[in-house]
């Protein structure tokens, strides 16, 4: 009996275990995250190379391929220049902008 009851709780562990690595609404697998900071990383290179964008002052955040701008701009074209340089890196399906322009 005692065998048995070890295999069962085996079995659950490793079931637990697989269920762990699954991505939920709010939470991402470990492959899902891997590619989202890929995507990142690609976008922050982007921005870093194209003109008219202070990519220091934009932050850049990807969950399942959405990527989320925030952070201070200078200007409307600026930001408008961001979202179109993140739009245009591989592997993101959107972008959310919520950059703001800096008060004078």
């Amino acid at each position: 009996m005692a065998f048995r009851n070890l295999i069962i709780a085996g079995v659950l562990g490793i079931s637990t275990i697989a269920v762990g690595c699954t991505s939920t609404r709010t939470q991402q697998s470990a492959g899902e995250y891997t590619q989202d900071a890929a995507i990142t990383a690609k976008v922050k290179t982007a921005l870093m190379s194209a003109e008219g964008v202070s990519a220091a002052s934009v932050n850049v955040e990807t969950f399942r391929n959405v990527v989320q701008l925030s952070g201070f701009v200078n200007s409307t074209a600026e930001a408008q220049r961001a979202v179109e340089v993140a739009r245009g890196v591989d592997g993101v399906q959107s972008v959310k902008n919520d950059l703001r322009l800096k008060t004078k």
